[in-house]
């Protein structure tokens, strides 16, 4: 790290990737509460919903509801998952600043999560991206399972590269590679990211990762030295893959924030007003969340002393 720590991205995704795993449906009026309150921490860009099938992401049925209650901040921008292209039709009619494409670079994860082959999944890409044109909506293409999948295992440096190629041939103008299980180490996560951006320098690069084996900070931090500096986390660690056998949440926001913070990398974000709201979080949910900084304070905290002072 250099003297001059540069500014990293923190983008939230508690209300798409966090609810989808949720056993109970989370009322429109809780996610636009929580959406208009992580507008106002400095998060840059707010992953808002999914327009998938109901039947498939019942938590996420009220997308466009969810987006037309939102108090918009200028400076954030408004994401939301679109699997096809009316998904995508429905997207651009709620005004979103950003479309997210997901694809498992993965074969059987994809056919898994979004019943197709790769292939499958870049042609109807191709039609999507025939809909957005002209639209100046921003189209990010995630690559899922990028560090690992569930049915096949580590994937190969070329498997990433023309992952990512084949979005860029496509036009899709951002990539996040995901650690869609949470098996990467920080060695692998260091190698792919520096291979990308030496084969695509300036490329708009984010980094999602799930937290299932307690590995996403120093992932993070790892991603941070190779280059990277935009990172997906969802607030309190929730979420998960309802198609990821053993996947667990993702790398909780308030905590992300706070290691950044401490090894004196800016965030542009309010960690105060992040663990606030995330201290509400399992009122909402009804159940407790894996999010550390949000229990424990953060660690410059201190404690009166217990006894009499000498």
């Amino acid at each position: 790290m250099t003297a001059q720590s540069e500014q990293v991205q923190i983008n939230e995704v508690v209300l798409r990737d966090g609810l989808q795993n949720e056993a109970a449906f989370v009322a429109t009026e809780d996610k636009i509460r929580l959406g208009d309150r992580l507008s106002r921490t400095g998060i840059r860009r707010l992953e808002v919903t999914s327009f998938v099938s109901p039947k498939a992401i019942p938590n996420l049925r009220d997308a466009a509801e969810v987006l037309a209650g939102l108090q918009r901040v200028p400076g954030v921008r408004y994401t939301a998952l679109v699997p096809n292209v009316r998904g995508a039709e429905r997207a651009l009619h709620s005004k979103v600043d950003e479309v997210n494409l997901v694809m498992s670079i993965g074969e059987q994860h994809n056919l898994a999560n979004m019943r197709m082959t790769c292939a499958q999944s870049l042609g109807q890409f191709a039609e999507i991206m025939r809909v957005m044109e002209g639209s100046g909506v921003f189209v990010n293409g995630t690559l899922a399972t990028t560090f690992g999948c569930p049915f096949e295992g580590r994937q190969s440096m070329d498997r990433i590269l023309w992952g990512v190629e084949a979005y860029l041939a496509l036009g899709i103008e951002g990539i996040t590679i995901a650690d869609t299980i949470g098996v990467a180490n920080p060695r692998q996560v260091e190698k792919v990211v520096s291979t990308i951006l030496d084969r695509h320098p300036g490329l708009p690069l984010t980094l999602h990762l799930h937290n299932t084996r307690d590995m996403g900070l120093v992932n993070a931090l790892a991603a941070y030295d190779a280059g990277i500096r935009s990172f997906d986390s969802a607030l309190g660690g929730i979420g998960g893959c309802p198609y990821a056998p053993g996947a667990t949440g993702n790398v909780c926001t308030e905590d992300l924030v706070h290691m950044f913070h401490q090894c004196g990398i800016p965030t542009g974000t309010d960690l105060g007003s992040l663990i606030e709201i995330s201290q509400a979080l399992p009122d909402v949910l009804n159940h407790a969340v894996p999010g550390f900084v949000m229990k424990a304070g953060t660690s410059d905290r201190l404690y009166p002393f217990p006894g009499k002072q000498a």
